[in-house]
C-alpha cells in the first residue's frame, strides 16, 4: 500500500517542502530510503523500528520503501523520523485519515516513541503559511516557535500513539496552540547584566555609547583587567530595542543552527557572540559541506566580540570583511549557494602588546619595540579600515573599585542611543542600505559631514600632530557626525571633532606599524 504526507527542510534561512511517500510491497524485509538522505536520515529506520514496537503498533512486514521529494536535493537531520513512521503505519493500515496531506509532519523519534525536538521550525513554518498548508504537527518544544507564525495551525505531540490518535480523528476537539505573540515579545526583551555594574571608565562607557549611537565598529586596547570584555558584554544592553522583524530574522537564523532553548519562541534581545580566538574561518563565517551559519551570522542584529584580536589567525580575520561591507555572506558550494544574514556591530578587544603592559603606567613592559610592532602588525589596515573607533582602556585605580557609588544604568545610555538613531532614520530616510552613520559612503559624508573652518583647521593639526592616517579622516567625520547626533546639534562643532580624534589610537604614532 502507498501513503503520502507532507514534511519540511531548511536551506540556509529558508525552507522548502518535502514530500514523504511510503510504499509497502511483498517480498523478502527491507528497509530502502532514498531522496538523497545524510546519514542522520538513513539511520532512522532503526529509530522508527523501535518507536512503532514500543507504541503498540504493528510493523508492516515485507519490502518498505522510502521516498523523500524532491530527490534531487539533500535532506538532513532527525525530523523526517515521524513522517516517516506515520507514513508507514498508514500504508499498514493501522489507521485512516483524511487530514493526512494537509499538515507539515516534524519530529524526532525516541525508541520509545516519544518525540523530540528538531531544528528550524520557525523556518519551515513561515513556508508553510507562504504555501497555504493548513498547518503543522511539531514536538512540543517546538510548538512556541512554530506558533509565532500567524494564521497557521499548529498541533504539538508528545508521542507517536497521540499523534496517530490525533490524524485517525480521535482528537477532533484538540484546539491548535495559540501563542501571544506581544507577552512573548515583552517578557523575553531583558537583559541579566548592565553598564551600572562597571566602575569607573567613563571614557570608555562613552565612547561604547557612541559607537552604540551611530552603529561603528569600535575596538578596546588596554592591560589585562582593566574591564575590556565586562564593558564588551554590556554593549547589547545599549543598543536600541529590537523590534519584531528583526527578532523573528534573528530567531529564524538560531532555529536553524539549532541553538534556541528547548520551548523558547523569541530570540528578542540583542545577541552577543564571543568565539574562541582559535575559531576557524568556516566556523566564523559560515560553511561546512551542507552550509551552516556562522558566528557573524548569529551575531545578526547584535554583536560579535573578539576578545584578544591579534590572537585570531589571519586568514580568519580577513574573511569578515566582505560581510562587514555589505551585511550577509555567501557561502558557495558545487551544488548550492546560500546567504545567510550577518548584519552586526563588531567590538574587539586587545592588549597593546605581547605582555600586555605597555603604556599602562601599572607595570612595566618586557616587549622590545620590533615584538610590540609585529604584534600590532597582525591587524591588517583593510581590517582597521572597517573599526571607526579605537579606544584606550587604562587600569582600572583602587578609588574607582572600591566607590560604592553605582554607575549610570544601560537604560539611561539607551534612551539618548535610540534618539540619536531616529535623526539618523530621518537623516537617510528614502536611501537603500542606510541606516545608520557607519553606513555612510563618501558621497553621503560630502553631503552630511560639513564642518565650518574652524572645524577644518583642528582636523588638519590633528592630522599632522597626532600622525593620523588617511584612511582616519572619513572615520572621524562619520563618528563626529555620531557624537553631533548625541548632542542634537544640525552641525559638526569642533568640540565634536575634538572627541572623534581621541577615538583614533591606533593610527597615531603612538601604535604605528
Amino acid at each position: 500500500m502507498f501513503a503520502q504526507l507532507l514534511s519540511g527542510a531548511t536551506y540556509g534561512v529558508n525552507a522548502f517542502l518535502v514530500e514523504v511517500e511510503t510504499n509497502i510491497a511483498p517480498g523478502q524485509a527491507k528497509f530502502n530510503l532514498v531522496g538523497l538522505p545524510d546519514n542522520a536520515v538513513k539511520e532512522s529506520g532503526e529509530r522508527v523500528f523501535a518507536a512503532i514496537k514500543n507504541s503498540n503498533f504493528r510493523y508492516p512486514r515485507g519490502r518498505l520503501s522510502i521516498n523523500l521529494a524532491p530527490a534531487d536535493i539533500r535532506k538532513e537531520g532527525s525530523a523526517f523520523d515521524l513522517p516517516i513512521a506515520l507514513g508507514l503505519l498508514a500504508s499498514n493500515g493501522e489507521f485512516e485519515s483524511p487530514i493526512l496531506d494537509q499538515f507539515i509532519i516534524l519530529g524526532e523519534l525516541a525508541l520509545d516513541g516519544t518525540i523530540r525536538p528538531v531544528h528550524g521550525v520557525l523556518v519551515i513554518a513561515m513556508e508553510a503559511k507562504a504555501r497555504g498548508i493548513r498547518g503543522m504537527i511539531v514536538p512540543k518544544e517546538n510548538a512556541k516557535e512554530a506558533g509565532l507564525v500567524v494564521g497557521l495551525q499548529v498541533y504539538p505531540m508528545e508521542s507517536l500513539r497521540e499523534t496517530v490518535e490525533f490524524l485517525s480523528g480521535e482528537f477532533q476537539m484538540l484546539e491548535p496552540f495559540r501563542v501571544n505573540l506581544k507577552d512573548i515579545f515583552v517578557e523575553d526583551q531583558h537583559y541579566t547584566i548592565d553598564f551600572s555594574d562597571v566602575k569607573g571608565q567613563e571614557n570608555v562607557k562613552r565612547s561604547l555609547e557612541v559607537a552604540a549611537a551611530g552603529g561603528h565598529n569600535i575596538i578596546l586596547i588596554g592591560p589585562p583587567g582593566s574591564g575590556k570584555t565586562m564593558l564588551a558584554k554590556r554593549v547589547p544592553s545599549v543598543l536600541p530595542t529590537m523590534t519584531f522583524e528583526e527578532a523573528l530574522e534573528t530567531t529564524k537564523i538560531h532555529s536553524v543552527a539549532g541553538l534556541l532553548p528547548p520551548n523558547a519562541a523569541l530570540v528578542a534581545t540583542r545577541p552577543f557572540r564571543s568565539p574562541h580566538h582559535t575559531i576557524s574561518d568556516s566556523a566564523l563565517v559560515g560553511g561546512g559541506s551542507i552550509p551552516r551559519p556562522g558566528e557573524i551570522s548569529l551575531a545578526h542584529h547584535g554583536v560579535l566580540f573578539l576578545d584578544e584580536l591579534p590572537e585570531f589567525a589571519r586568514n580568519v580575520l580577513e574573511v569578515m570583511r566582505q560581510p562587514l561591507e555589505d551585511g550577509k555572506v555567501t557561502i558557495s558550494r558545487s551544488k548550492m549557494s546560500v546567504d545567510y544574514p550577518a548584519n552586526f556591530m563588531l567590538v574587539c578587544a586587545m592588549n597593546p602588546c605581547v605582555c600586555g603592559h605597555y603604556g599602562s603606567g601599572i607595570q612595566e613592559c618586557t616587549c622590545t619595540p620590533q615584538q610590540i610592532h609585529k604584534y600590532m602588525g597582525k591587524i591588517s589596515g583593510p581590517l582597521l579600515d572597517r573599526i571607526d573607533i579605537h579606544v584606550d582602556v587604562p587600569a582600572v585605580k583602587y578609588t574607582e573599585l572600591s566607590t560604592k557609588k553605582q554607575g549610570e544604568p544601560s537604560q539611561s545610555i539607551r534612551e539618548r542611543v535610540i534618539l540619536a538613531r531616529k535623526i539618523q532614520t530621518k537623516r537617510f530616510e528614502g536611501r537603500k542600505g542606510l541606516y545608520s552613520n557607519a553606513d555612510m559612503e563618501t558621497k553621503e559624508i560630502k553631503e552630511f559631514c560639513g564642518i565650518d573652518e574652524a572645524g577644518a583647521e583642528l582636523l588638519k593639526m590633528a592630522m599632522s600632530k597626532l600622525g593620523l592616517s588617511a584612511r582616519a579622516y572619513d572615520r572621524i567625520l562619520k563618528v563626529s557626525r555620531t557624537i553631533a547626533d548625541l548632542a542634537r546639534s544640525e552641525s559638526i562643532r569642533s568640540e565634536h571633532l575634538s572627541e572623534a580624534i581621541q577615538y583614533r589610537s591606533l593610527d597615531r604614532n603612538f601604535y604605528s606599524v
